[in-house]
């Protein structure tokens, strides 16, 4: 199967189909940042078949993917021009309740792993061109990560050595599950027709749109078998230049434990998981 092009002005990340995303992550392109990343996650091959206990590595790697997460989030909701600030979402209540939850939530999720041990890989990132002020950008790249970060529980359920640690990962892929789904739902109220995740192109228009279908979250088995082809595929927003991104570095220290957004009521979360 071809490599897709990635759009010059779309997410380069959130339009590569599986098969881009495998040649992009072993390439060494990425330089410097991503092979520190590769290093704090026990290096090329994670396997719990060849490498024993993968926990740390899962760890540091969950705590770096929500750490993403949560910057994401805030600077959806935060950046001038965003689609939290204009446009058709502006007056959509819903949709800003969600998206506030989900800054709450990673953000939680973030703690709980540093809390437990995980020590994340980067704490500044990098967006896709067009990142939190174009909509179908927005959404695409939101679908495509919350895509990674379903994969990378489902690793952790099968690869983490203790009943715990599996049961801490399949409450968050739950909720990880839930983000991508709300994704979808703010994707049609932004009156657009598809959005773009590893999986490649979904309508989102109900009942007939193509993940209303699935019977079980993708594994993407062939693209992110173990931890760390995760960690690899999360270069480009850790590495400054990376083709397709913008310059602007967007800290974790800047959103982490902040507001959310000037006005904006928090949203209640249930203290009984993570």
């Amino acid at each position: 199967m071809p490599d897709t092009k990635v759009s010059e002005t779309a997410s380069a990340f959130a339009l590569m189909n599986r098969r881009s995303l495998v040649t992009r992550a072993g390439s060494v392109a990425f330089g410097a940042a991503t092979a520190a990343l590769l290093a704090g996650c026990g290096g090329g091959n994670s396997s719990s078949k060849t490498a024993g206990n993968m926990d740390q590595s899962i760890l540091n790697a969950a705590a770096t993917a929500e750490a993403l997460a949560t910057v994401m989030y805030y600077n959806i909701i935060n950046v001038p021009g965003s689609i939290y600030q204009t446009g058709a979402i502006s007056s959509n209540a819903p949709d800003k309740a969600y998206l506030v939850a989900g800054y709450e939530q990673e953000l939680s999720h973030y703690n709980f792993l540093v809390a437990h041990g995980g020590k994340p890989l980067a704490t500044t990132f990098y967006f896709p061109t067009n990142m939190f002020t174009d909509p179908q950008t927005t959404v695409n790249t939101l679908v495509t990560l919350e895509d990674a970060f379903i994969a990378a529980y489902l690793i952790g359920v099968r690869d983490f050595s203790s009943t715990a640690l599996k049961v801490i990962a399949g409450q968050i892929m739950g909720v990880e599950a839930e983000h991508r789904a709300l994704a979808r739902v703010i994707t049609n109220d932004l009156n657009l027709t598809s959005v773009s995740g590893l999986a490649g192109a979904e309508g989102v228009a109900a009942p007939g749109a193509t993940a209303n279908n699935l019977a079980y979250e993708r594994t993407f088995s062939t693209a992110l078998p173990d931890i760390s082809h995760v960690v690899t595929a999360l270069g480009p927003f850790v590495t400054p230049g990376s083709t397709g991104f913008a310059a602007t570095a967007y800290p974790l220290s800047v959103a982490n434990g902040a507001a959310p957004s000037a006005g904006q009521t928090m949203v209640t979360l249930a203290g009984t998981t993570p």
